[in-house]
Order: C-alpha cells, then sequence, then structure tokens
C-alpha cells in the first residue's frame, strides 16, 4: 500500500479512537479542515512539520503515529 494512504487510515482511525469529528480535530491542531482531509484520504505529501501538528493533537509520540503505518 502507499504510505500516503496508510499514513491517511492511521490518523483517521486515530481521529475515531478519540471521538474528533475532521472539523474538530483540525482546529485543535491548527490546520485547515480541506487539508486535513487530504491528508486522511491519502492524497498529500504531508510535510513533517505537520505530521508533528497531528502527533501533538493525539499525544502520541512520532514512533506511535506511525506504528502500523506500512
Amino acid at each position: 500500500m502507499e504510505i500516503k494512504k496508510s499514513f491517511g487510515i492511521r490518523i483517521q482511525e486515530l481521529r475515531r479512537e478519540a471521538g474528533y469529528s475532521q472539523e474538530k480535530f483540525s482546529l485543535l491542531i491548527d490546520m485547515d479542515r480541506t487539508y486535513y482531509a487530504s491528508v486522511e484520504k491519502g492524497k498529500r505529501n504531508i510535510s513533517l512539520v505537520n505530521i508533528k501538528k497531528i502527533a501533538d493533537g493525539f499525544g502520541v509520540s512520532l514512533s506511535e503515529l506511525f506504528n502500523r503505518v506500512e
């Protein structure tokens, strides 16, 4: 599986487990909702800065964020 798609699936799982909508989570991490949605869909080659924002939003380390990403 393409890494962008695998990463998108992973963050979607984490977001749903945390009980956030895309809109609420993107507001929490100060990211545009449409940009965040495109990351979840595997359409963006996201920067390290934004990956860190997502990890911090979930309260996980970068290594935890990438757990099960292939």
